[in-house]
This record gives structure tokens, sequence and C-alpha cells, in this order.
């Protein structure tokens, strides 16, 4: 999967933010508290690897680590500057609260955190919707004859 170049500044970002803020979700920046509880739901429902670099963003100053709540109950989860700064991800929403447009929401929430933050742009490392990040926000790919970052990562043998 190709590493991904967004620009914070695209006109595209602004038509994203639109549509995200027409979805309706709740959206706002994990708690300290809550480190234990996201950790282990995107443990649960995605990967060890994801955990990981969710544990990166809650030590970042402000919490790299947004989240969709519903009547107190964790929907999705999106976070940035963890594998890298100006990386985006990981980000994943509940199997059951999918189709709704949480995943976009907390993509356009995040990319207007990093432009906040001073970043001009945001990189998408490794990945997997490609055609979503290239009509959402004008993603385009970074051409790159090996895996980029991840290029080499240990990984955790299979079960």
């Amino acid at each position: 999967m190709p590493d991904l170049l967004v620009s914070l500044y695209s006109t595209k970002l602004a038509e994203l933010k639109q549509k995200a803020d027409d979805v309706g979700a709740s959206i706002r920046p994990a708690l300290p508290p809550e480190l234990h509880l996201v950790v282990g739901w995107v443990r649960e429902r995605f990967s060890e690897n994801w955990a990981s670099e969710v544990s990166v963003a809650f030590s970042r100053q402000p919490v790299a680590c947004l989240i969709s709540v519903e009547s107190g109950k964790l929907l999705g989860f999106a976070c940035y500057d963890t594998t890298a700064r100006g990386f985006f991800g990981p980000t994943g929403v509940a199997p059951e609260a999918r189709g709704k447009g949480i995943g976009l929401a907390l993509f356009s929430a995040c990319l207007q955190s990093m432009k906040t933050l001073g970043h001009a742009y945001a990189f998408i490392g490794d990945a997997g919707p490609v055609d979503f990040y290239a009509k959402t926000a004008g993603a385009i790919v970074i051409p790159a004859p090996d895996r980029g970052i991840y290029e080499g990562m240990l990984r955790s043998a299979p079960k």
C-alpha cells in the first residue's frame, strides 16, 4: 500500500469539513484517563500495532487521538503524529457504526488539528483506502520504491 500526501491548505479540506459537519458525529480529543479504554478497544477490534500507535498519541501534548463517542460508547478513533510527525493514522470505526460518516468526520477533525498545530501537509502511511483519501482530501500517492517508514518494521508472528 502506498504512502499518500495531503495538502492542509487545499480547498478540498474546506469541502471535507463541511461534509464532516453534516454528519453530526460527536468528535473530541481523548482524555488521558481514557488511555486504557481506548488502547484496549483498538487492540480488541484492530491490532496490537495500532494499539501501540494509540499509546504514542496519548503521550503527545495535546493528546493526538480523537474519538467519536455516542451515549458513553466509543464508536471510532483517529490519531496523528504517532508513527512520525505529520503522519495521519491509525484510524478505525466499530463495525456496527460504519457507513454513518464517522470515519470521514474523524479524518477531517484530525487534518484540521494538524493544520492548527502548524503542519502544512499530512502523510498517510501505508494507506488502505487510497481512493477514499484521494476523493475526500485530494491525497496524492508519494512515488517510492519501498514501504517508506514501515520498511523493515518488526511484526508479530502469526498465531
